[in-house]
């Protein structure tokens, strides 16, 4: 099973020491999701981070940030979205409905499933399955190791993913609530949970 990080929607002052801290600790694969925000703002973040790191960075928006800074992707919002004219690198993108699913799969490089849970970090967004439904997506093949999990993924439901068969778990409000933006710079907490995170997925 993979671990996939995505970041706040808004950017931060100590997001990119965090970013990179993470990385030394072993992160694999960050989504930088940062929508309705202008492409300066990504580019500074990027700009920030250490350049052997940017091959681990998938772009969700302002996609010619993946040239620029050599990034490993970029992330397509919508199941059926297409990839911008001309693009032949790789690509992931999201799925909101199971029935999609074969579908979205074809040539991306992994499809995150959004709303497993209810969220962690946006009180609205609630679950859209039921186990029921999950457990006949995961026996149709469906579910599998070219399919993430996204939305209320915590350290207390990822075994419950990889019974289900996901091949990977994002990660957002699982982590980033352990560090208050407005209050603190020391960030120990956030890569203690990281590291528990990691031994999970195994």
């Amino acid at each position: 099973m993979k671990l996939a990080i995505m970041t706040k929607p808004t950017f931060f002052v100590e997001e990119d020491k965090i970013l990179e801290a993470l990385f030394d600790e072993g992160l694999e694969d960050l989504h930088i999701y940062k929508p309705n925000s202008s492409p300066v703002y990504t580019e500074r973040l990027l700009s920030l981070l250490p350049e052997n790191t940017h091959k681990r960075i998938t772009v969700h928006d302002h996609y010619y940030l993946k040239e620029e800074f050599g990034l490993a992707g970029i992330h397509l919002e919508e199941a059926t979205a297409q990839r911008p004219n001309g693009y032949r690198g790789n690509f992931s993108r999201s799925c909101s409905d199971i029935g999609d699913l074969r579908e979205a799969k074809k040539k991306a490089r992994y499809v995150i499933l959004r709303n497993i849970f209810d969220s962690l970090s946006v009180s609205e967004e609630h679950s859209s399955f039921s186990l029921a439904e999950l457990q006949t997506a995961s026996r149709l093949g469906l579910i599998d190791k070219h399919v993430y999990a996204l939305g209320g993924v915590s350290l207390d439901n990822i075994r419950q993913l990889r019974d289900l068969g996901f091949g990977g778990v994002v990660v957002c409000g699982d982590l980033w609530n352990r560090f208050d933006i407005h209050n603190e710079i020391d960030f120990k907490s956030v890569l203690g949970h990281f590291q528990k995170l990691k031994t999970a997925i195994g």
